[in-house]
């Protein structure tokens, strides 16, 4: 199968994908997001892939959503545009093979929800971690409040949600945000190396690991997706949201009017 916006292969029972919009920084738009979701596909009927690595280029792993597709999109477009990405991130989840994110540069909005979504991070130095999205007048939409909490803390949630810090690589191998640092161009390979460790262990125990782990993990995680969605598309309908996104788009700063 052909694809415009990402690179899809399988070598040595590893699939991997690879997303490729590298002049937007792997920005995630409609294509990239309907690329993902048929490659998913591929791997869920493909029964000798053991495993799934999801990576980017050396400067991005994904720089967040589209700006340029979502400044004007109303509610309905909003909400249908994040049903893809939760399309993408709860296949990573349920998936019965292990998952890994292989993290260059920034994985920041949307970029940053995908690789929570994988089992496993491995990152580069350089690798930067963030949730923007509040600067831009909306949050997170797809699942990225959720799935932070279990892994960071509520404290340090509040953080990157709500102050937009960035977690740089050293600290998110500290707070457990990544589980493998490595040299910038060693971070695919390791990844694969990592790949090849969870080979070696029974396909059908690590599924039912997986199962287990993100039953505690997200026990009550279904009825705070249904709300970020939901308030993630009405924030399409406020003043601050167009404000935000055009600032963003225009390099100024923005003139939030809190409406």
């Amino acid at each position: 199968m052909e694809f415009k916006n990402i690179i899809y292969k399988v070598e040595d029972n590893i699939a991997t994908i690879q997303l490729n919009r590298p002049k937007a920084l792997n920005a995630l738009n409609s294509g990239i997001n309907n690329d993902i979701l048929a490659a998913l596909e591929l791997v869920k009927a493909d029964r000798s892939i053991r495993v799934l690595i999801i990576t980017g280029n050396e400067k991005a792993f994904a720089a967040g959503a589209d700006i340029k597709e979502m400044c004007d999109a109303t509610p309905s477009y909003a909400r249908s545009f994040c049903s893809a990405a939760i399309d993408i991130n709860n296949t990573l989840e349920s998936l019965p093979i292990p998952t890994i994110a292989a993290v260059n540069g920034f994985a920041l909005g949307g970029g940053c929800e995908l690789a929570l979504a994988c089992d496993f991070r491995v990152a580069g130095y350089k690798s930067r971690f963030g949730l923007p999205e509040v600067s831009l007048g909306i949050i997170p939409g797809a699942c990225g409040t959720q799935r932070l909490i279990p892994l960071v803390g509520l404290a340090k949630t509040r953080e990157v949600v709500m102050l937009n810090t960035i977690i740089k690589g050293e600290e998110a191998l500290a707070i457990g945000l990544v589980n493998r640092l490595v040299d910038d161009a060693e971070v695919y390979d390791e990844a694969v190396r990592l790949a090849k460790e969870l080979m070696a262990k029974p396909a059908l125990a690590l599924a039912a690991a997986k199962t287990a782990i993100n039953a505690g993990a997200y026990g009550t995680i279904e009825e705070g997706k249904k709300i970020e969605c939901n308030e993630f598309a009405l924030l399409f309908d406020t003043h601050d949201q167009k404000e935000g996104m055009k600032a963003m788009l225009e390099n100024r700063e923005p003139k939030f009017t809190n409406s």
